[in-house]
């Protein structure tokens, strides 16, 4: 994997934060749709909602070196086309000058912390529309999460709208990632039924002012058909928790990449921590198959 010069971000960190927004205006920005009009992103907003664990490994996540390392891995193949992640990340990534010619968003709601009580009330405590817009970042994404037995899906949903209101407003793109919850036990965990998806992408296709600059991002559940046929935004799908994957999940996403309105992936803890532990080959595999499906998508 890439090595980082960590010690001079954390010495930029400390002595020239401005240079930040200084590596912001100089970077080199591309379409969002490029070449074959598909996207592959890297997730790697996890850890600022306290979701560190990466199957067995309950703290995988916490070392930010080797973190940034896979990263940069994965954004070092011509087939990933960029990355999304919180301001921190990015930032690092930035004066690390990995973002060149990639596509970056900045992850908005990280208050609804893994196994907190107020886990579902998913306040926006990361990046804004007006900074997303300041540091030429491509888009920003927010989770809305839906429990119709929890109140604080109500506050998600309101802050959702206002979020997807305030980038189309800068003609930004609002990737939404929504899921029907519910509680099991201490923790909350989504529904994922045919049934279920849809219903959430229908909820998230109606929120803000406008849905001409939304995206959905969605989970590859059975009847794939189905759910696409009742959306007609642009969609990526979720690669999901390799921890709670059923065998392999390779085949799914190739059968659901074919379909109309499928625009490409989001795939986090796949790529960066493979089972295989090869990062290299998990993107180099991930990115075919991506790449691979250029069909009519209208």
């Amino acid at each position: 994997m890439s090595v980082l010069d960590l010690a001079g971000i954390r010495e930029l960190r400390a002595h020239h934060p401005e240079r930040v927004a200084e590596a912001a205006a100089r970077r080199r920005r591309r379409l969002l749709l490029d070449g074959d009009g598909r996207l592959l992103i890297v997730a790697a907003d996890h850890p600022a909602r306290g979701a560190l664990g990466v199957g067995p490994e309950r703290a995988a996540m916490a070392d930010r070196a080797g973190l940034l390392a896979r990263i940069v891995t994965c954004l070092g193949h011509p087939g990933v086309d960029g990355v999304l992640a919180t301001p921190d990340i990015l930032e690092d990534l930035l004066l690390a000058g990995a973002l060149e010619g990639k596509v970056a968003f900045a992850s908005m709601n990280r208050g609804g912390l893994q196994g907190a009580s107020f886990e579902l009330d998913d306040r926006f405590t990361a990046a804004d529309a007006a900074t997303i817009a300041s540091m030429g970042w491509d888009g920003g994404k927010m989770l809305c999460r839906i429990d119709l037995t929890d109140p604080g899906s109500l506050a998600t949903l309101e802050s959702c709208g206002r979020a997807v209101t305030a980038l189309a407003g800068r003609r930004l793109p609002a990737m939404v990632e929504p899921f029907i919850s519910r509680h099991e036990g201490d923790r909350v965990g989504p529904v994922l039924t045919p049934e279920a998806v849809i219903t959430s992408a229908a909820i998230a296709s109606g929120i803000g002012a406008t849905s001409a600059y939304t995206w959905l991002k969605l989970p590859v559940v059975d009847d794939m058909e189905a759910v696409m046929a009742a959306i007609t935004l642009p969609t990526l799908l979720l690669g999901g928790d390799p921890a709670t994957a059923a065998g392999s999940p390779f085949a799914r996403w190739e059968a659901a990449l074919r379909l109309p309105g499928v625009r490409g992936m989001v795939v986090g803890r796949h790529l960066l921590y493979p089972s295989t532990g090869d990062v290299e080959a998990a993107t180099e595999r991930v990115a075919a198959l991506v790449h691979r499906h250029t069909e009519d998508h209208q």
